[in-house]
């Protein structure tokens, strides 16, 4: 099959509920997208927002809290919200990376793979049953003598020395405490918490919902966004290949993607548009895809897009390509041009910009 970059960034925004909208649940939404950054709490809420008919996040809070939804570190090392199974299967990929294990890591956090299991089996053992704060976490652990030397790193508001225990099932976030947060275990907030799959199991899961929102695309696109591209490549390899024959290849600009086969007739009628939307920060259309992305984002404005300490900014979308950026100053949202980028109808900028400030 061969398609346009127009027509694989027109199917992306309608798998992604952008164009048209939806009126499907907060969770449905959340699930599609394979989960939504939420490091920043009010940068999930937009997330959301942006693709409801009717703008209302509410359920967020309520959902967390009845175990519906569960928020935890997974892809790229960042926090997110899932619903559990889907948190399951995508924590069991992250788990099977291992990434602790290589020395670079290693050298930047400084915990080795044994610190690493017994950290996991201590943390286990202190939240069987309870939520804790960051502080009350580090005290008890900070107990055992074994973890003296990592006080600094299980002090550090990154978090990183927490983030392997997360990806192995043994820490998520609990209900906060006030302004602090807390952590737990996925048992104590989800009904019937299964533990993670194997991730031979889990990986044709999360590889179809993956290629269904942000697709089509390649194996390497895929583990790019799932573990910044430190799957082995073996393993990469024999996942896709265990599903070979549910994907169809895909040609756009002389390059060969891939699509789960249930969606082919989909994306071959496609039709072109020039719908305009305002999409927040750290939204799930930009960091599914990637900002490496060519036909989304133009190379030259990657670094206005990706910027300092992670930062994803807000950005306009014409007809789904990213042709600026966007900032509310003195009550007014301001558009920023990408020079070489046709920007849209004003009229077009306008609506979307009024449901912003409405939101």
């Amino acid at each position: 099959m061969q398609i346009t970059p127009a027509q694989l960034l027109a199917w992306r925004l309608t798998r992604q509920f952008l164009s048209p909208r939806t009126a499907e649940s907060t969770n449905d939404i959340i699930q599609r997208l394979c989960g939504i950054q939420a490091q920043v709490a009010s940068a999930a809420s937009q997330t959301v927002a942006t693709r409801q008919q009717e703008p209302d996040t509410s359920q967020l809070k309520a959902n967390l809290k009845n175990g519906t939804l569960l928020k935890t570190w997974t892809v790229r090392g960042t926090l997110h919200l899932h619903r559990p199974d889907q948190a399951a299967n995508v924590l069991s990929l992250m788990a099977d990376a291992r990434t602790w294990e290589k020395p670079s890591w290693q050298k930047n956090f400084g915990a080795t793979p044994v610190q690493v299991d017994q950290l996991t089996e201590a943390v286990r053992e202190i939240l069987n049953n309870a939520a804790l704060s960051r502080e009350e976490l580090v005290t008890a652990l900070l107990r055992r003598r074994q973890f003296a030397g990592l006080e600094a790193e299980l002090r550090s508001g990154w978090g990183a020395v927490l983030k392997p225990l997360a990806w192995r099932g043994a820490l998520c976030h609990g209900p906060a405490q006030g302004s602090r947060i807390t952590f737990t275990t996925p048992a104590h907030v989800v009904p019937d918490w299964k533990g993670l799959p194997d991730p031979d199991e889990a990986a044709p899961t999360v590889i179809s919902a993956y290629l269904g929102a942000y697709g089509p695309a390649t194996p390497e696109t895929f583990d790019a966004w799932l573990t910044r591209g430190n799957t082995k490549k073996g393993r990469l390899r024999a996942w896709f290949a265990e599903i070979r024959d549910q994907l169809t290849e895909v040609e756009v600009e002389g390059r060969t993607v891939f699509l789960p086969s249930e969606h082919a007739d989909a994306l071959a009628t496609t039709k072109p548009h020039r719908d305009v939307r305002l999409l927040g920060p750290f939204d799930a259309y930009v960091l599914g895809a990637g900002t490496s992305d060519t036909l989304m984002l133009a190379a030259a404005h990657r670094g206005l897009v990706s910027r300092a300490a992670g930062w994803i900014s807000p950005v306009v979308l014409h007809g789904g390509r990213i042709v600026g950026t966007w900032e509310i100053a003195d009550g007014r949202v301001v558009p920023h041009w990408f020079a070489g980028e046709k920007p849209p109808p004003a009229r077009a900028f306008a609506t979307e910009a009024a449901r912003i400030r409405a939101d």
